[in-house]
């Protein structure tokens, strides 16, 4: 298993949500790879915890389609499902039209202001090539708008159901051009919710969550035992 330092659990909290974050974060972020063993007993002594909560946690991983679990036998970070991925991809697409028509509509106060400032981290975020926070950041742009539209249980079932497609995106982010594509796509976003332009908003929305399915040829041939198309 690819090693994770130790980690202190908050004693006020639940174990098992904080592991199943935790661990989502590892293999959303790629410090788990696809098809890295996951040992119950070692993940357990990790954490510092029985190991009940740890199966509580690779449970709701592999309902979550980013474990497949292997009775009596072993428990192993899935690999990247390029079908699952479409379809997780159709569905964000469908919310976020939606979405930011509304949010061009409405102008919620205090939202461009804060999509604005976000946007700012992500680009500095790129200049230091620091991914993984700049990831966090670009899910932080979007969680911020489901907020604005009092939909954040829409953002938890896109977050539950996008772990394929965000896998992909992480292992695309490093090529050339690709966080600058991000942040200019951000931009127009929130200029055309800032303008009210629901349809320059929307077209902004459309070209950004196109770009990672577009180079699915190009991810596959770099990181063949990472993917797997079932329609293929």
């Amino acid at each position: 298993m690819n090693a994770l330092p130790k980690i202190r659990l908050d004693r006020t909290r639940l174990a098992a949500p904080q592991v199943l974050e935790r661990l989502r974060e590892a293999i959303l972020e790629l410090e788990l790879v696809p098809g890295t063993v996951l040992a119950r007993q070692a993940l357990a002594e990790q954490f510092g915890i029985s190991q009940t909560p740890v199966r509580e946690a690779l449970l709701r991983l592999n309902e979550e389609g980013l474990v497949d679990v292997f009775p009596q036998h072993a428990t192993v970070v899935s690999r990247i499902d390029l079908t699952a991925a479409r379809q997780a991809h159709f569905l964000r697409r469908a919310i976020e039209l939606e979405l930011v028509r509304e949010l061009a509509a409405q102008r919620p106060l205090g939202l461009v202001a804060a999509l604005e400032r976000q946007v700012g981290l992500q680009q500095a975020l790129a200049e230091a090539q620091q991914y993984g926070e700049f990831v966090a950041a670009d899910r932080a742009f979007h969680r911020l708008m489901y907020a604005a539209a009092g939909m954040e249980a829409l953002w938890e079932l896109v977050g539950r159901t996008s772990g394929h497609v965000d896998r992909l995106r992480r292992l695309h982010l490093p090529t050339a051009g690709k966080t600058a594509s991000i942040l200019r796509d951000h931009r127009a976003i929130t200029a055309g919710i800032a303008a009210g332009d629901g349809p320059a908003a929307q077209e902004a929305v459309r070209t950004h969550l196109s770009g990672t399915l577009s180079a699915v040829d190009e991810i596959r041939t770099q990181f063949p035992d990472y993917v797997v198309d079932a329609d293929a």
